[in-house]
């Protein structure tokens, strides 16, 4: 857990080698708070009666309101940022990605396989489950995960397979700069290496901040109170390529976890 405003040195290697680093307090409560009350306008459903919690997950849009954008771009974030993917490699967040609001229920919500988020499109761009991952992660600097709800392990923690981030990038490395979809990858999965899972749990205001190509997914929620979470992207300013066979180079943490398992 990070207690400081900058990672330290073993957090950094923390995260090359098990593929996320989490930070407490990455963002204040009270912003929490705030989002909560402005997602809760969005849900077909009485924050205060969970009668109305009919559905076992909500999706919601992209939300670009103060609270958001502020949660986003603190000063402990962007210093990690410019840890883990390098000074000037990164775009400042202006929206919150997709919110997945889970609620207590024995529905299968059907969306919680095991899976790595795509970064860019494919031959269909409004078509999610074509988009495509690389081995130079294209499109994508960075997976995260903001808690907007306290949760804990009953409350539908995000499940992490840590160090799956170097098991993908050797899976991708064949397939180059055309890369795999989002779901011809997911189909690889359980071909990988068994890794210990990890649950991403903490209070309202916790951030992980995962490599591209960590393996997670949801599960169901076994709480009592709904569970908000945003896990937008990181996007890389630019190019994003990592050049496994050239020496002496100052690699970002994140590409040096993709550069490790290119074999060089």
């Amino acid at each position: 857990m990070l207690n400081s405003n900058r990672l330290n040195t073993q957090q950094i290697q923390s995260f090359i080698t098990d593929g996320f680093v989490c930070i407490d307090h990455a963002f204040p409560a009270d912003l929490a708070a705030e989002a909560r009350e402005i997602l809760w306008k969005d849900i077909p459903a009485d924050p205060n009666d969970p009668a109305t919690w009919t559905k076992p997950v909500v999706w919601l849009g992209m939300y670009a309101q103060e609270p958001f954008v502020r949660a986003a771009n603190t000063s402990i974030l962007h210093n990690a940022f410019d840890q883990l993917v390098g000074k000037d490699n990164w775009i400042p967040c202006r929206s919150m990605g997709a919110f997945p609001v889970r609620f207590p229920s024995e529905t299968d919500a059907g969306d919680t396989g095991w899976h790595v988020d795509a970064g860019f499109p494919g031959a269909d761009p409004s078509d999610f489950f074509s988009y495509r991952i690389n081995v130079h992660s294209k499109g994508r600097a960075l997976l995260m995960l903001f808690l907007f709800s306290d949760v804990s392990e009953r409350d539908a923690p995000t499940r992490i397979l840590k160090g799956s981030h170097l098991d993908v990038a050797r899976m991708l490395k064949p397939h180059g700069e055309e890369g795999l979809s989002f779901m011809e990858l997911a189909t690889k999965l359980a071909d990988l290496p068994e890794r210990e899972e990890v649950l991403a749990t903490g209070t309202a205001g916790t951030v992980y901040l995962c490599h591209p190509f960590l393996v997670h997914a949801a599960q169901g929620h076994r709480g009592k109170e709904p569970k908000f979470m945003a896990q937008p992207p990181l996007f890389p300013s630019g190019s994003f390529a990592v050049e496994s066979n050239v020496a002496n180079v100052d690699y970002s943490p994140v590409k040096e976890a993709i550069r490790l398992e290119l074999g060089d």
